[in-house]
């Protein structure tokens, strides 16, 4: 039993390092403004995380509802320091990877924000100052604040 469950800890790991890995790629694509590489990265990190919670389902099921600490307290000392090793080292993986998942969202997030401020501007650019402007015909048109489909006469 030590063996499947440092096994699955070991792959556990692996994924979590991978997945920070994969987290500063996002990041640097987000900085230099890159949607279809963050699309690319995001699958792989979905997939990824996908595998990880698996990986967990297939440990709980093995455990037969045994607490992991529980079960490295009735190991001796030599057997259960690897079992303990790798849960510390899963545990600080997990927290830097959700400190970069914050910070990757919140980088995306800004640059949604800037876009839409961009946008926003660039369209009150585009309309007209005052509602005295001309039309095709050289007279003043009528300014209709909302969309008109139809007009003319019946």
């Amino acid at each position: 039993m030590t063996g499947y469950l440092l096994g699955n800890l070991v792959r556990q790991k692996g994924a979590l390092h991978y997945l920070e890995t994969l987290l500063e790629e996002e990041f640097s694509h987000l900085r230099e403004r890159r949607p279809d590489d963050v699309s690319h990265v995001e699958m792989m990190i979905h997939e990824l995380v996908r595998q990880v919670a698996s990986e967990r389902v297939e440990l709980k099921e093995a455990m037969n509802g045994v607490r992991l600490q529980e079960y490295c307290d009735s190991l001796d000392e030599e057997t259960a320091a690897p079992v303990r090793d790798a849960l510390q080292r899963i545990d600080e993986l997990e927290q830097t990877c959700s400190r970069l998942a914050s910070r990757n969202a919140e980088l995306a997030l800004a640059l949604m924000d800037q876009s839409q401020k961009m946008l926003s501007f660039m369209h009150e650019r585009i309309q007209p100052d005052t509602r005295m402007t001309y039309g095709g015909r050289g007279r003043y048109t009528t300014h209709r604040p909302q969309a008109a489909l139809l007009s003319g006469r019946l």
